[in-house]
């Protein structure tokens, strides 16, 4: 029996796409918490000081840059592969409540960049009470 060698389905993206794939999109997760709205994106590898976050109209802006090799560091080698992103990324998000973006605050752990919006009182939900005529 003549084993036949495997080929993936699809070729490599810079066959399919040549030219400049040094910008990206990163994945967001965004969900509610009692008082916030979150966002979290994966920013592995990339200098937290090189990141600029923004809220303006209840729109979330995320971007920035890492920084690639040069590419004289880079003439002698043959990669076989190349899927490290590096250049400039830039990820706008529709928040999905009104928030107080001038309270909003930004954490950096293992890779995860972490946005705490708090909701605006408005966007809160409220309980109320029914009256009843005696």
């Amino acid at each position: 029996m003549q084993l036949i060698p495997f080929r993936p389905i699809w070729p490599d993206l810079e066959d399919m796409f040549p030219g400049d794939l040094s910008t990206f999109t990163p994945a967001v997760n965004v969900y509610e918490e009692k008082d916030h709205v979150v966002v979290e994106t994966p920013l592995a590898g990339i200098d937290p000081e090189k990141v600029e976050v923004e809220i303006e109209d209840n729109v979330l802006k995320i971007s920035g840059h890492t920084e690639a090799k040069s590419e004289v560091e880079d003439k002698d080698k043959h990669y076989y592969r190349r899927e490290i992103r590096s250049g400039s990324f830039f990820r706008t998000v529709a928040l999905p409540k009104a928030v107080d973006g001038g309270k909003a605050e930004a954490t950096f752990k293992n890779g995860i960049l972490t946005i705490r919006v708090p909701k605006l009182e408005e966007a809160k939900p409220r309980s109320i009470k029914i009256k009843t005529s005696a």
